[in-house]
């Protein structure tokens, strides 16, 4: 099998956060699986933090696949009720429970480290120990389609609100970073800006990409596709194409550093 150019590399991964953009973190898996690469730690952010603890619980990235295509994103029993938020993220808790049946960072094969943005004291909050679906729920809820996920009495929201590539948490513990950003900073059209929606998405995605791209940058191997910007962050649609793009890009870019 393919190695890494450097010896006894220890390989930390970087994933982003994005919602449906986030599948072409699965396709990087799987260009990684077949070079015979392995992460020994993962640092993610929203549902970059999900597929990290997918990836470190040993499933493959058919069923990762399987599981965001199966899990309902708009469901009516789902709905907020006294909640701010469209849809209630407590209701996904018994969803996340099926993969991690024994809920706790500490069953994970790999060491993981989970953003989630702190919105009572509006500070980041890194989680690693103890309790896992909770900080998962919290760092995924993106607002303000998903409600606040409360922990310890404080409430948790979106941790790409804070830290969308927490690549720090990595650096002293890994000598080989991998990252994989999907909040992508591409060019649009002004048909694609022709709305209010659209341009808040937008502006909050640019100022997203900007406090992270330092961190982006000082990757040794970066995937950042630029395609992603046409898939709608919770366009259901788009998980296959994300995922194709992911893979291409991540093979592209990963024979640069195997041998």
């Amino acid at each position: 099998m393919s190695v890494l150019n450097i010896p006894n590399s220890k390989i930390g991964l970087v994933l982003s956060g994005g919602g449906i953009r986030g599948m072409a973190h699965i396709g990087l898996l799987k260009a990684m699986n077949e070079r015979g690469l392995e992460a020994h730690e993962i640092a993610g952010a929203s549902v970059g933090a999900l597929i990290g603890a997918l990836y470190a619980n040993g499933i493959s990235t058919d069923d990762m696949l399987n599981f965001f295509k199966q899990t309902p994103l708009f469901q009516y029993s789902f709905f907020a009720l006294g909640k701010p938020g469209l849809i209630n993220t407590i209701k996904y808790k018994n969803v996340f429970k099926k993969h991690f049946s024994e809920n706790s960072f500490e069953s994970l094969s790999k060491p993981l480290y989970v953003v989630a943005t702190d919105l009572i004291n509006g500070t980041e909050k890194m989680f690693n120990q103890g309790e896992l679906i909770l900080p998962l729920l919290g760092s995924a809820a993106l607002t303000p389609v998903f409600s606040p996920v409360e922990i310890d009495g404080v409430l948790y929201a979106d941790g790409g609100i804070m830290n969308n590539f927490p690549k720090e948490y990595l650096e002293e513990r890994c000598d080989f970073i991998i990252g994989s950003n999907v909040s992508v900073n591409g060019k649009l059209t002004k048909k694609e800006l022709n709305n209010s929606i659209q341009l808040a998405g937008r502006i909050t995605g640019l100022m997203i990409y900007a406090s992270c791209r330092e961190k982006i940058g000082e990757c040794d191997v970066l995937v950042e596709p630029q395609e992603l910007e046409h898939i709608g962050v919770l366009d259901k649609k788009g998980i296959d194409k994300a995922f194709a793009v992911g893979y291409d890009k991540a093979s592209f870019a990963l024979d640069k550093v195997v041998s």
